[in-house]
């Protein structure tokens, strides 16, 4: 009588199932880890949610000082949209930039802790350690969003609340905020301290904040400053938020290409980030 085969192990169960899956499974094992980095970060937040709270003392110092007086002697051509209406989406994505361009410092942080050496160890795409850690940021970037909604409501900005626009503002913020700390690891990973780190950092912001249509149309600048503004991705993040955020709002590009630039330029960040963030490490 011939003997019974051996039933196989579980774990050449799970490896075959694994060959099985294919791309799929390879691509749900991505998301999976991307939001594991993604859950590791938010409860930093949980633990500490203060800065949430100190981060909205500059965007509302923004909308109730800046935008009032400027709104009140109207030195900046907005056309039928008024100032304060025109402004809050530039602010909206002026405090998303403020809270990525310096997430990377807390990767040098994570190196000095050895907590780099310790990602870097495990199985995990860095790519998918990248993006978590991008969409970590997001999450701050939204409880801005909202504190920049209550603020313009209560100002009187004309806010669209239709659902699909809600939900257009919610992608924009995402992709701004993964867009800008990417890039920040990516300083992180090259430059390897903090002091460096803070320097760039602090470089970078204000030219990517007035080389944009945050505060002020394009049309309004000079031609060489125009010509830098095309090619600034916060540029497009403020386009996109303008004509969702507010009622009435117009979009410069279209919704379709701020979507697209923003989409490339995220993709292209992650490869680079993906490729340096070992380097941190060394």
């Amino acid at each position: 009588m011939p003997l019974e085969k051996d039933k196989p192990s579980s774990g050449s169960d799970e490896s075959s199932l694994r060959r099985r899956s294919g791309p799929f499974g390879a691509i749900s094992a991505f998301i999976d880890k991307t939001f594991v980095i993604t859950e590791l970060e938010a409860r930093k937040i949980r633990h500490d949610p203060s800065d949430l709270i100190t981060r909205a003392a500059q965007p509302a110092l923004w909308l109730l000082v800046f935008g009032q007086v400027f709104a009140g002697i109207r030195a900046i051509p907005t056309g039928s949209v008024p100032y304060l209406d025109f402004l809050s989406p530039g602010i909206l994505a002026q405090s998303v930039l403020f809270i990525s361009i310096f997430y990377g410092i807390a990767i040098i942080w994570e190196r000095d802790l050895g907590i780099v050496h310790k990602f870097l160890a495990t199985p995990t795409p860095r790519a998918a350690l990248v993006l978590g850690k991008g969409l970590s940021a997001s999450l701050k970037a939204l409880s801005q969003a909202v504190i920049i909604y209550v603020l313009a409501g209560l100002l009187g900005v004309k806010i669209n609340f239709n659902p699909l626009a809600l939900a257009g503002v919610l992608l924009v913020v995402i992709l701004g905020a993964v867009l800008f700390s990417t890039l920040s690891l990516v300083i992180a990973c090259l430059v390897k301290t903090r002091e460096r780190f803070m320097g760039i950092g602090q470089l970078l912001t204000m030219p990517l904040f007035f080389a944009s249509s945050a505060i002020y149309p394009i049309s309004i600048m000079p031609r060489w400053m125009q010509a830098i503004s095309h090619c600034n991705p916060l540029t497009y993040e403020v386009d996109g938020l303008r004509s969702l955020m507010i009622a009435g709002g117009s979009s410069m590009y279209g919704f379709g290409l701020d979507i697209g630039i923003l989409l490339a330029a995220v993709a292209v960040l992650l490869g680079i980030g993906a490729l340096v963030y070992p380097r941190v490490a060394q």
